[in-house]
């Protein structure tokens, strides 16, 4: 990443024609927001001194307390490649303060950064590479999405049956013109579904990077006449999306999760941090998988990585030692999925992983045998446990976890589980178009 100073910023806004500044921020929902500024008021922001209603964002602050300021993270600033070449728009990612001076408590990057810091603390940095799965859907005629998928394509297939290769051209190409490097993209198993992978790098980086790459799918879809969706699973009877999250540790300079030495190459530190994932994942469900509708894509019907297990071979375990070794070794966590909250996942992820690794936990044997075709005896014999069914229950498990509590911090930990509940039960009393289907001419 580029380091840039403030001066550096007022060159870029003047050599680059910038009009239009975005100051970005994240809700604790996962939600991207800003507050757009001209070049007038670049010294303004650049001092720390734009000023936006904390009230006004979901699971903030009471009305009572809601002057907030945004703090411009100067490394973050990118000149939006898609949008007009006179009167160009910037953005700049921002950590949100309070008037007095300290961090908000409420501002999920700001709870991966205290993560990230008890890490460095310990001589670690973490390296994260997500893959991002999303749907292209078409629209009406008033613009509003549909869920009719834009092809009937499966997994790896070319045009013309995949329809979506020109949209997911235009932005692999912006998205490498905001520095990203591209590693694939394809059309994954499902109608209308596809995914881009781009190079891991540090858990900040790579956070506020899933932030813009979901806002560049999105806004490129558009100009496509599209409509991506980042929801878990909008389509029943096919698969859903996920948001696979493969994770290194670096220590002096080196991959930690290598030992050449051992017959799969991972280093005791790996095993570790994958037992730390395994022992809190359940209590870290409502955040890596954050929706009611999250937990329609976790069912064993469609292969989706229900079951705490770990391979170094089959993909129906939660986590997954690709085959790479060397520098590229890591592990895969698959059950996360793209409607996360990226700040609050990977610090969910850290926290547990260092717990693993503070407290020598000791990871279960490998299950190398094809789980999804396991009696629930074999199952049981194996001590495989499986991912909460619901949000509700994810929720149960999350209120008992100090671990999760102590990562988010009261603030999030609170309001998020209080928005959840109101979620649900809005959910819970719905009439469903099914209830209709089954029941009204039945009764």
């Amino acid at each position: 990443m580029k380091r840039y100073s403030k001066e550096d910023i007022f060159r870029l806004v003047e050599e680059n024609s910038v009009k239009f500044i975005r100051l970005q921020f994240t809700d604790i929902f996962g939600a991207l927001k800003n507050v757009a500024i001209t070049d007038k008021q670049l010294e303004k922001a650049l001092n720390n001194e734009c000023m936006f209603d904390g009230a006004s964002i979901e699971g903030f602050v009471r009305i009572e307390e809601s002057d907030m300021y945004l703090r411009p993270d100067l490394d973050t600033f990118i000149v939006f490649p898609w949008r007009p070449q006179q009167g160009k728009v910037a953005r700049m990612i921002c950590d949100v303060y309070r008037p007095d001076g300290k961090p908000f408590l409420g501002d999920p990057r700001n709870a991966l950064k205290k993560v990230l810091k008890e890490a460095e603390e310990l001589g670690y940095t973490m390296n994260v590479g997500p893959e991002c799965e999303f749907f292209l859907f078409e629209t009406d005629n008033n613009g509003q999405p549909t869920i009719k998928a834009q092809d009937d394509a499966g997994y790896f297939d070319l045009g013309p049956v995949d329809m979506g290769e020109n949209a997911r051209r235009d932005m692999s190409l912006i998205l490498e013109d905001m520095g990203f490097e591209i590693e694939a993209s394809h059309h994954e198993a499902a109608p209308g579904q596809n995914e881009i992978d781009f190079k891991y790098k540090d858990a900040l980086t790579t956070a506020d990077n899933i932030m813009t790459f979901k806002l560049v799918v999105k806004a490129i879809a558009q100009r496509h006449g599209l409509y991506a969706s980042f929801m878990p699973k909008p389509i029943q009877g096919i698969n859903g999306s996920g948001m696979h999250i493969n994770i290194s540790l670096n220590k002096d300079g080196k991959n930690a999760f290598i030992d050449e030495n051992d017959e799969l190459g991972l280093s005791g530190t790996a095993y570790k941090f994958m037992a730390g994932l395994m022992k809190h994942i359940k209590s870290m469900a409502a955040i890596t998988n954050p929706l009611i509708n999250s937990y329609k894509r976790l069912v064993p019907d469609y292969e989706a990585p229900v079951y705490i297990a770990w391979s170094s071979k089959n993909r129906s375990p939660l986590i997954r030692v690709p085959a790479p070794r060397g520098n590229e070794t890591r592990i895969e966590l698959r059950c996360p999925d793209p409607s996360a909250n990226p700040y609050l996942t990977l610090a969910c992820l850290l926290k547990a992983g260092l717990d693993g690794i503070k407290n020598n936990m000791t990871v279960p044997d490998s299950v190398e045998k094809n789980i999804f075709a396991m009696t629930d005896e074999e199952k049981e014999k194996l001590n495989i446990e499986s991912l909460p069914v619901s949000l509700d229950e994810a929720l149960k498990y999350m209120k008992q976890s100090e671990l999760v509590k102590e990562t988010l911090g009261d603030h999030i930990f609170n309001n998020y589980i209080k928005a959840k509940e109101v979620e649900i039960e809005g959910y819970r009393t719905q009439i469903s178009q099914w209830e209709l289907d089954n029941y009204l001419r039945k009764y």
